[in-house]
C-alpha cells in the first residue's frame, strides 16, 4: 500500500474491553504496510510484558513532534487528552470508538482496517475544528496557561454557593451574573456539557464560541454564540470556592478578582473521516432523533 502517512503514533484507552486484541490488529496491519509505529507509553500500562506490542514508546508531547498521524483507540474523552497535547504541531487525528458515545471517534473497531486502509492512500474527509486557549491572570500575572477542544467551564466548588461575575467580550462589558456557573463552549463542545445546559448545537467547522450558563439565577440569561475571533474575559467578583476547567480533565482553583481570557487558539485540530463520513447522521444516532418517514 502507498501510505500517505509514514509515522504513526498510537494512544489507548487503557482497561476497555477489548483493547488488546485491536490493538494487535491494528500494529499488525501498520506494520505490515512498513509504516513506523509510535505507542503513546501510559496507554500500556495495563498491559502485560508478554501481551506488549513491539513498538517505540513515546509521550504524548513526542508523538505530536515525530508522527504525521495520530490514531485514537478510546472515547471522545481519550481524544480530547490527546487533542490538548499535540495542537502545537497541527498532527492530524484518526478516532477509533472504544467508548459509548464516540461523536469524534467515529469509525467503529469492527470496521477499522476496511476504513483505514482507504484513508491511508487518501480517501478520506479532513476537518479543521477550533481549539479554546485559556489564560488565568492574578493581580496582572499569568498564574495557569491552558488549552481546551471541548470548553472552558466556571463553576461552584464543594461549598455548593452560587458564584458572581462579571462578563466582557473585546473589552466590552456584557452582563453580571450570578449563577453556578459559565461554560465557553467550541463547536465540537457544543454537544457536550453546553448541550446539557440548554445550549445550542452547533457545525463543528463554524467559526463561533457559545457562551452557556449553568443554573443563572435570573431566568432572562441565555446562551450567547459569538464570533470565534473575539476575546472572552470573565472576572470572578464574588466566590471563594470557584474553579475552572479545561475539557473536564485539568481544574485549577481561582480567587476572587481574578481574570481569565479565553481566545481561539492559533492552531486547529485536524480530524481525518472517512468518505462517508455524515456529522448530521452521527448527530440522529448518538441523540436518538427521528429517522426520514418517507
Amino acid at each position: 500500500m502507498n501510505t500517505l502517512f509514514k509515522n504513526v503514533g498510537l494512544v489507548l484507552r487503557p482497561d476497555t474491553v477489548g483493547i488488546h486484541d485491536a490493538t494487535k490488529t491494528l500494529v499488525s496491519f501498520l506494520k505490515e504496510n512498513q509504516i513506523n509505529v509510535y505507542i503513546e507509553d501510559e496507554s500500556l500500562n495495563d498491559f502485560s510484558d508478554t501481551d506488549k506490542p513491539d513498538c517505540s514508546l513515546l509521550n504524548k508531547e513526542v508523538l505530536g513532534k515525530l508522527c504525521d498521524l495520530i490514531i485514537v483507540l478510546g472515547g471522545d474523552g481519550t481524544l480530547l487528552s490527546v487533542a490538548r497535547k499535540i495542537a502545537p504541531y497541527r498532527v492530524p487525528l484518526i478516532g477509533i470508538n472504544q467508548g459509548r458515545l464516540g461523536f469524534m471517534t467515529d469509525i467503529s473497531k469492527e470496521n477499522m482496517i476496511p476504513a483505514l486502509e482507504k484513508m491511508f492512500i487518501g480517501e478520506f474527509v479532513p476537518e479543521e475544528r477550533i481549539m479554546l486557549e485559556a489564560s488565568v491572570l492574578r493581580n496582572n500575572k499569568e498564574v495557569k496557561h491552558a488549552l481546551a477542544l471541548n470548553d472552558v467551564v466556571f463553576s461552584r466548588g464543594s461549598m455548593g454557593q452560587m458564584i458572581e461575575f462579571e462578563l466582557f467580550i473585546d473589552e466590552q462589558f456584557v452582563y453580571t451574573q450570578r449563577s453556578d456557573g459559565l461554560i465557553v463552549s467550541s463547536p465540537t463542545g457544543s454537544t457536550a456539557y453546553a448541550l446539557s445546559s440548554g445550549g445550542p448545537i452547533l457545525q463543528p467547522t463554524l467559526p463561533a464560541f457559545t457562551l452557556v450558563p449553568i443554573c443563572p439565577q435570573a431566568m432572562n440569561n441565555r446562551p450567547i454564540v459569538i464570533n470565534d475571533t473575539a476575546q472572552v474575559c470573565f472576572l470572578l467578583t464574588k466566590g471563594g470556592d470557584t474553579r475552572v476547567h479545561f475539557d473536564g480533565q485539568s481544574l485549577f482553583d481561582l480567587a476572587e478578582m481574578d481574570q481569565v481570557f479565553i481566545r481561539r487558539y492559533r492552531n486547529t485540530l485536524r480530524m481525518l473521516h472517512p468518505q462517508d463520513y455524515n456529522y448530521y447522521h452521527t448527530l440522529r444516532q448518538k441523540l436518538h432523533w427521528g429517522e426520514r418517514l418517507i
